[in-house]
């Protein structure tokens, strides 16, 4: 039988090229089969996994800041009473945020930030004009005779060397050109001002962009040292005309004459006293 099997007779070589050709469709599907499969299997070992991603993500999710060492910002605490009056609380608006911010507001004016941003604005246009009329009182009332006698105009001040104002009198003595020149240039700076609140996003009570000798530091802390600077002086200058147009009303006498060592020399200054009856 095993003799019959290996023979090589034509019949058997027949049958055997018969079987080769129906067995070899199904061997080449087989190996296409494998062969897609391996380059699946390939594909999908470099494709990002669906669940390790989503895995990754809520594990990131779950770290917090102090286990990858990234600190937050520390947020100071807010005093609970008044740094200019600690036995006072203080007002929840004023949290120091601005310039000259001390917590000083007894009669609650500032309710809520919008108020406090309000009388910032006021605070800061009565600060600026304060610093311009104690500059300009005392001005006037040494230089206004010699300007008036000059351009044979009268004087403004009147013969004690005080100058016009409320309590003094004098006012009507006032050209209307200059009232209606003052309330011109007072618009266009509220104007300016109003229009520069609504339209820019860095705006802060005062910042109209008037710094023609480039004054205004660039840096941040520097700007709120001038800031501050500011604030503090035009308040110290409030206080100084309420002081000149109260001692003139009740001394009678101008400012200039009361403290003469500030305005004129010092040799004029000693014969005023000498002709006063200081110096004997």
């Amino acid at each position: 039988m095993t003799k019959h099997l290996f023979s090589h007779s034509p019949h058997n070589t027949t049958n055997h090229r018969i079987f080769l050709k129906q067995i070899k469709p199904t061997i080449n599907m087989k190996l296409s089969i494998a062969i897609t499969l391996s380059a699946i299997a390939g594909a999908s070992a470099f494709a990002p996994s669906t669940n390790m991603s989503r895995t990754s993500a809520v594990r990131m999710s779950e770290v917090t800041p102090e286990e990858v060492g990234i600190e937050e910002p520390v947020v100071p605490e807010l005093p609970a009473m008044s740094a200019a009056m600690p036995f006072m609380s203080r007002p929840a608006a004023l949290t120091g945020a601005i310039a000259g911010d001390v917590g000083f507001d007894p009669l609650g004016f500032a309710k809520s930030e919008d108020d406090l941003m309000n009388y910032r604005e006021a605070e800061v246009k009565h600060a600026r004009l304060a610093m311009l009329a104690a500059a300009g009182w005392p001005l006037s009332e040494v230089f206004d005779k010699k300007i008036a006698a000059a351009m044979n105009m009268p004087a403004l001040v009147d013969s004690s060397d005080r100058a016009p104002s409320i309590l003094n009198g004098g006012l009507g003595k006032v050209s209307p050109v200059y009232w209606v020149g003052v309330l011109a240039v007072a618009g266009a700076v509220e104007f300016v001002g109003m229009n520069k609140a609504k339209n820019d996003p860095n705006y802060f009570p005062g910042s109209l962009g008037f710094d023609p000798l480039g004054a205004y530091p660039k840096n941040e802390a520097d700007q709120k040292n001038m800031q501050l600077a500011e604030i503090k002086n035009g308040r110290l200058a409030m206080i100084a005309i309420l002081a000149f147009a109260i001692q003139e009303f009740v001394s009678k006498t101008g400012v200039v004459d009361e403290t003469p060592f500030f305005f004129y020399p010092l040799v004029q200054t000693l014969k005023m006293y000498t002709n006063s009856g200081y110096i004997q």
